[in-house]
């Protein structure tokens, strides 16, 4: 999984679009929607303002389909560009 991380951010850097699909969850309400999938994908960087204590296990990311900014958990992760992962 952390390969895959690597590699999106290096993608990312270079401006290449990227899929890849996680479980949803959700702190605030204790809850999932499942999973979400994101065909056309870049990384972002961390704003520092929204640095919290959960913020070295997240993601954040832009749907390029839909121009939505999103986070995910990175625990969470389940393929990249359509290889599935696992956490070691």
């Amino acid at each position: 999984m952390y390969e895959a991380i690597d590699q999106m951010r290096e993608l990312s850097r270079q401006r290449i679009p990227f899929s890849f699909s996680f479980m949803s969850y959700s702190i605030a309400r204790r809850k999932s929607e499942g999973v979400v999938t994101v065909h056309r994908a870049r990384l972002n960087k961390q704003s520092r303002k929204e640095r919290n204590q959960y913020t070295d296990y997240m993601l954040n990311y832009t749907d390029l389909s839909t121009g939505e900014t999103a986070s995910c958990w990175q625990p969470l992760l389940l393929t990249f560009n359509d290889n599935e992962l696992e956490l070691k």
